[in-house]
């Protein structure tokens, strides 16, 4: 299966790394959510779970030593034991492939053949990405929803468009890590034992259990619509569709004007530089890394178009063009402490109502996991001759043609891996003093009109 037998138009092509990096340009051209991921090698099999573990922070300690105390091997001290978050990335296979068939395309076979590897390349990485958009949102939609129905009379269960972020709270298990850590949160299902205060409406309740839809009817990007039931009976006024349902360590999303839930926002509700100050504070003051000094903007350009527009805006970056930056195509402030990435994969949803919701993503470090299969076109399961390259963690393969006329060359890529999104539950006012209750901390989900 060596270069040899392919036709020789297209034997300097494979040779001189020119396929490679038209499947490299289009894949590494616009990468967007990807590009927030800590990436991680993993050897398992495919399917695997893997959890690995993150250290948390030691509480400060703001208690001066007793003089009395500072005596024998111990001076007095107790050790301190780091806490730990545990994160599991489970490691699938995604693939796509196209057929070039040397004789109809006999005339155009090498501009084809380039044309080939550059969709896959683009292919792949809108792929990747998109899997990257879905691991990442979906952590920080979580203990975010609406009453979907309103109650005819006051009960203990209610429907929601969203269940996803009720239906686990943390749990702690004592275990002994290699470098001493103590405790690490192990994520249980709500039930009567272990319960999970929430607000709805105006009032608190305590969710006990929680259940899908057999048919799902979420408005929210990969949503699942259930039910969840409290200890206590709900109001009518408190369960009346609409109303906002928020777990007490739910993900922070920004909203233009206050709105509380996805179901308000109005038409004129448009993205603004103070929503995103909201969002970079609230990263701030959980003490979230950024990457390389700032954080992560992700948007689409109907959002940076609206940005624009505000005027608060355009006098921060008023003269802005001469730097070096915006001639780079980026467009990064120090002040607001955000770097401005588009992407047209953006989550939009339609209202139904002449507008959309449009949702910008504020990321710091840490906030998303790649794990890569580490094993991917490894010599012992490859040919020898055989044309396969890792392109940025992505297995390009092209096939000699096989077939019974030996006319259709084969090119494909695939992947083995996964994106998870650790959470930040041992970030607590123990140890950030101005950190929020949030279970997932390096991100905020903004909705806006648009």
């Amino acid at each position: 299966m060596g270069i040899e037998n392919f036709p020789t138009a297209l034997q300097p092509i494979v040779q001189q790394g020119i396929l490679s990096r038209a499947f490299e340009k289009a894949l590494v051209s616009r990468l967007a959510y990807r590009s927030i991921a800590d990436r991680e090698r993993f050897q398992a099999k495919m399917g695997d779970s893997i959890t690995r573990t993150r250290a948390g922070l030691l509480p400060s300690v703001t208690t001066p030593m007793s003089p009395s105390g500072n005596t024998n091997l111990d001076n007095g001290l107790t050790p301190d034991n780091w806490s730990v978050e545990q994160y599991t990335v489970v490691l699938n296979m995604y693939a796509a492939t196209q057929d070039l068939n040397m004789v109809t395309s006999r005339t155009a076979l090498a501009s084809v053949f380039m044309q080939n590897a550059y969709t896959s390349g683009e292919q792949a990485r809108r792929s990747l990405d998109e899997l990257a958009r879905n691991a990442l949102f979906g952590s920080y939609f979580a203990g975010n929803t609406r009453v979907r129905t309103t109650l005819g009379a006051a009960g203990a269960t209610i429907s929601v468009d969203d269940i996803r972020g009720f239906q686990y709270v943390p749990g702690w298990n004592s275990q002994s890590q290699p470098s001493g850590g103590s405790q690490s949160p192990t994520w249980v299902p709500v039930s009567s034992s272990n319960t999970l205060l929430c607000t709805v409406g105006s009032n608190t309740y305590t969710l006990t259990s929680v259940s899908a839809d057999a048919s799902n009817v979420s408005t929210t990007p990969q949503g699942i619509s259930g039910t969840l039931t409290f200890s206590g009976n709900v109001t009518v006024a408190d369960g009346t569709a609409g109303n906002t349902v928020q777990a007490s360590n739910a993900a922070v999303i920004e909203r233009p004007n206050g709105r509380s839930n996805t179901s308000l926002v109005q038409a004129t509700d448009l993205l603004t530089m103070s929503t995103l100050l909201n969002a970079v504070a609230s990263l701030r003051a959980n003490a979230v890394p950024t990457v390389d000094g700032v954080y992560n903007c992700y948007l689409d350009p109907v959002s940076a178009r609206q940005l624009f527009a505000d005027p608060d805006f355009k006098q921060l970056f008023f003269g802005g063009i001469n730097t070096a930056e915006y001639h780079r195509g980026e467009l990064i402030s120090p002040f607001l402490g955000l770097r401005f990435i588009p992407t047209t994969e953006a989550y939009v949803t339609a209202t139904g109502s002449g507008y959309n919701i449009r949702r910008p993503i504020v990321c710091g470090r840490g906030a998303l996991i790649e794990g890569d299969f580490d094993g991917m076109a490894a010599d012992d399961v490859k040919p020898k001759d055989s044309i396969v390259e890792m392109v940025d963690e992505i297995c390009m393969v092209v096939r000699e043609p096989l077939d019974r006329l030996q006319q259709i060359i084969a090119q494909s890529w695939y992947w083995i891996g996964g994106f998870c999104v650790p959470s930040d539950v041992t970030t607590s006012s123990t140890t950030v003093p101005t950190a929020t209750n949030s279970a997932y901390k390096r991100a905020v989900i903004i909705e806006h009109a648009g």
